[in-house]
């Protein structure tokens, strides 16, 4: 496919335009496309590095086989990355796309494991790509259990702008009728189920009616339906960066087609600092940047600033935007910014073996894998201990292909005789690993906050984590591991094993809150459309504005609550009520 994503070094460049955008990830992305098709002169501001499309993909095509150290990562770099590097994703082949923890520190009160990307695309380089919508309950239950503060928005206000944003990403999945995961009429062709896990499916269904296994609904190609990107491949290498554009990121989709309009700007190695307000007019004016390059100073004005910087560099920003009008932090009328700080919890389950189909295996490497939706505190199911649900996720696959591609005549073999060596069924079981997430409840005490003494590279504060997990996802998690079990008991699975690996807050990298939507000014940052409430003309759309954390994977809410939010803007730009 064409570089469309060719940038320039930060050459001297205007200072007032229509919107100013900070960040260029999933949320950031969003808001560069549908402001610039709209027709704003727009600045994006990335404090990361550029990165061209399929250039800047060192080792995409670099066989998995012969990786020096295995897809791990050798004890120096793990030193420099001693965060990142717990990521499953991380590796000596994909550790370009992470920071360097001894570059970026942060101060942990508790435990928080924060997981960073910064360059053109952010931490779209590296999501696992799953797209979930929330469901009617979901935009419910704060307001009907008293946890947390109502959501301004319901399902029906979103639903029209998920569908516009899985039209334009492309997502490949399976319609389910499941009232907890919403179908949309733009999927594109799923990805099946292997052998074991429609097996696996047959045998938890029947053993538990409430429950349905569907396939995962990943933003990756099947069809060629969007013909500017090509077909995912089923490598399963993505966090490489693919240079087919098999699956969504800002950097191949929405940033390429921002710079097609001729307005957008994109401004790399440029940190926000500050979100300027002028008095007067009771709104922001524009944004304060730091070179991170050279250390000089810059100020960009605009009519409307979108922050999506992702979720806690977003309060950072804000938290650091202190003046005569907000004394505490950009916004931060309610006293709440930088509280109610959420993330997903998992590391648990537990997985089987299996001794049925023993003569079938599979091609390709299948980038997804299965949900069961949640099926606790809904209906009929009520749980003593604890609020909320999880969904499970899992994956069936064969054993033993290390060994079969350590044999000889496979290592010395080439053509059609390797490929009919390495797919023939040798001594391995099929196996079944349970990996379920679970909701985690907004606490007032779970927050962030702006260090009084450590400072980064460039003398700028640096955030405190003040979170971990709570009760009730304590309660929750021994729900999960005993689920996990009990379902691969039903299906026949032998030699169960569970497991509880090490994890902390941030680890899920759904961190969501600290700056959220709300009916209140008193208790929220942020109206339903996403506007800051004391400074309508700056919008706040990654997860910063999130009022709770259900089990689904959140990008797909972040990609919608961004389109609905420009829309509005832009009209409300037009009234001249901006």
């Amino acid at each position: 496919m064409p570089d469309t994503t060719k940038q320039t070094s930060n050459q001297p460049i205007a200072k007032e335009y229509d919107a100013i955008v900070i960040g260029s990830g999933i949320s950031g992305g969003w808001a560069c496309k549908e402001l610039t098709q709209k027709g704003l002169k727009t600045l994006c501001l990335e404090r990361g590095r550029p990165v061209e499309h399929v250039k800047d993909y060192p080792t995409a095509m670099n066989p998995p086989w012969e990786d020096p150290y295995r897809g791990r990562a050798t004890e120096a770099t793990k030193k420099e990355y001693y965060v990142q590097s717990k990521n499953y994703a991380f590796s000596e082949e994909t550790k370009h796309f992470y920071v360097k923890d001894t570059e970026q520190p942060y101060e942990q009160k508790r435990p928080f494991w924060w997981i960073r990307g910064y360059q053109t695309g952010g931490k779209s380089m590296l999501w696992a790509r799953q797209c979930w919508r929330l469901s009617e309950q979901d935009f419910e239950e704060n307001a009907r259990d008293g946890h947390g503060c109502d959501w301004p928005i319901r399902y029906k206000d979103i639903e029209p702008w998920y569908s516009y944003v899985e039209q334009y990403a492309g997502i490949s999945g399976l319609a389910a009728g499941i009232p907890q995961v919403p179908d949309s009429p733009h999927f594109l062709p799923h990805m099946p189920l292997n052998c074991i896990e429609e097996t696996f499916k047959e045998r938890i269904e029947k053993a538990f009616p409430g429950r349905k296994l569907i396939p995962s609904r990943p933003a990756h190609l099947t069809d060629d339906t969007h013909k500017e990107r090509g077909r995912c491949q089923y490598r399963n290498l993505c966090h490489r960066g693919c240079p087919y554009g098999g699956y969504f990121t800002s950097l191949t989709s929405t940033i390429p087609d921002a710079l097609k309009t001729g307005n957008l700007t994109m401004r790399n190695h440029s940190i926000a600092t500050e979100l300027i307000f002028d008095e007067k007019k009771g709104k922001a004016s524009g944004v304060r940047v730091l070179d991170a390059q050279t250390g000089e100073m810059h100020e960009f004005r605009a009519r409307i600033i979108f922050v999506n910087a992702a979720c806690l560099n977003s309060t950072w920003l804000l938290l650091n935007s202190k003046n005569s009008r907000f004394p505490d932090g950009f916004g931060n009328d309610s006293g709440v910014l930088g509280k109610y700080l959420m993330d997903h919890h998992f590391q648990v389950g537990a997985s089987g073996e299996f001794d049925e189909h023993q003569d079938q295996y599979y091609f390709g490497r299948r980038p997804n894998h299965f949900l069961i939706p949640r099926y606790r505190n809904i209906g009929n199911d009520v749980q003593p201990n604890y609020r909320r649900g999880f969904g499970m996720y899992g994956s069936g696959w064969r054993q033993g292909w290390g060994e079969v591609a350590a044999m000889k005549e496979v290592e010395l073999g080439f053509g059609a005789g390797f490929k009919e060596t390495i797919a023939r069924p040798e001594n391995g079981k099929w196996a079944v690993q349970m990996f379920p997430f679970g909701e985690c409840l907004p606490y007032e005490t779970n927050q962030v906050y702006l260090s009084a003494e450590q400072k980064d590279h460039w003398g700028l504060p640096t955030l405190v984590m003040d979170a971990d997990f709570g009760e009730n996802e304590r309660e929750m998690t021994k729900q999960m591991i005993a689920d996990s079990v009990e379902m691969l008991e039903a299906a026949g699975a032998k030699n169960i094993k569970e497991y509880r690996d090490a994890t902390a807050i941030g680890f899920g990298i759904h961190e969501m809150g600290t700056a959220r939507m709300g009916r209140d000014p008193k208790t929220s940052v942020l109206n339903g459309y996403n506007q800051v409430w004391g400074a309508p003309n700056v919008f706040v759309t990654d997860g910063a504005s999130m009022a709770s954390s259900p089990f689904q994977n959140p990008s797909l809410t972040y990609m919608a609550l961004t389109a609905r939010a420009c829309d509005f803007a832009v009209k409300e730009l037009k009234k001249q009520n901006l």
